[in-house]
């Protein structure tokens, strides 16, 4: 049987850590063509500097993967529908959601399938923790995401950058967790920013968010912060009427009432790519705005402060 041809389109740190590693576990797709405008390569691949370029020398090409930061994914994806590809998107898949709403439009109109692969939502235990909340009275949930930016984007100036996200590219997959295994929707009331002097977006952030009355939903708040030192940190911790649940390691892991319950190895990313075949398979597509709009509504409603000035 003929595998689903695939392009990756930006060879970054989350292309080579995770998405050629998956690609070749899971056996779905044959990594036809690699985009890199920088020219960097993947051994007995093509490399292309851009996709146009690829898609020109390949117009039987089935599949694409967008690896790029978020400012330039809209125009890329609508170029790959219409060259007649299905799109698999890393997260965040646009930088705004104007642009989201027009690609869901986009692949209609191609016939094509989209999928806005928030990985961290593919962890077994997030899949647990969503299946022990759906009937709970949640009385309270606190999102820790804190990380050293210098560690996992080291000079990476784009993420600071308009459009870069800043904190908010890994804390929105703390925001795609809470968003899965939530029963109800939840509202950002309140936000504060803060913006190094000589950048564009937040290197920290804290939201509280409240859902709808007669929700069973209280408090929820997120800390975010892109300096932090030592112990790196992604938890998100529940207290229902019943249990604790406490979700580490971004995800990965599930304590309840502090007793492990999960401890999956990372898979996420075969996951995602699992399920962009099944999606292809049948014809579907899977966009999921809600994080992003969570982002978005943060900086509606937050206040912004100006704080030091951050060089790598």
């Amino acid at each position: 049987m003929t595998l689903p041809t695939l392009g990756l389109v930006g060879l970054g740190k989350i292309a080579r850590d995770q998405h050629v590693p998956a690609i070749s576990a899971t056996g779905l797709f044959d990594l036809a063509a690699v985009v890199s405008p920088d020219g960097a390569a993947i051994d007995g691949v093509p490399t292309f500097r851009s996709q146009a370029s690829m898609l020109a020398a390949l117009p039987d090409l089935d599949a694409v993967a967008l690896c790029t930061p978020p400012a330039v994914r809209h125009g890329l994806t609508v170029e790959a529908l219409r060259a007649g590809c299905h799109v698999l998107i890393e997260k965040p898949p646009a930088a705004t959601l104007s642009e989201l709403h027009d690609l869901v439009e986009e692949a209609a109109a191609a016939r094509r399938t989209l999928f806005t692969a928030w990985h961290s939502q593919f962890n077994p235990a997030v899949e647990e923790t969503r299946r022990r909340l759906a009937d709970a009275t949640i009385r309270s949930v606190a999102i820790t995401w804190k990380e050293d930016v210098r560690r996992w984007h080291p000079g990476q100036d784009w993420i600071f950058a308009a459009g870069g996200f800043g904190v908010f590219d890994p804390g929105i997959n703390a925001l795609s967790i809470l968003t899965d295994i939530l029963p109800a929707p939840v509202f950002v009331r309140s936000a504060d920013l803060q913006v190094p002097a000589n950048r564009d977006t937040p290197i920290a952030a804290t939201l509280e968010m409240s859902a709808a009355p007669g929700s069973r939903i209280g408090r929820v708040t997120a800390d975010f912060d892109f300096l932090q030192q030592g112990e790196q940190a992604w938890s998100i911790v529940i207290e229902t009427a019943d249990e604790r649940l406490d979700l580490t390691h971004g995800g990965t892991r599930l304590l309840v009432d502090g007793v492990p319950v999960l401890a999956e190895p990372d898979t996420e990313y075969q996951r995602i790519y699992h399920h962009f075949h099944r999606l292809i398979s049948d014809g579907a597509s899977d966009v999921d705005a809600r994080p992003l709009s969570l982002v978005a509504d943060a900086c509606m409603v937050g206040r912004w402060h100006r704080t030091h000035s951050f060089d790598w």
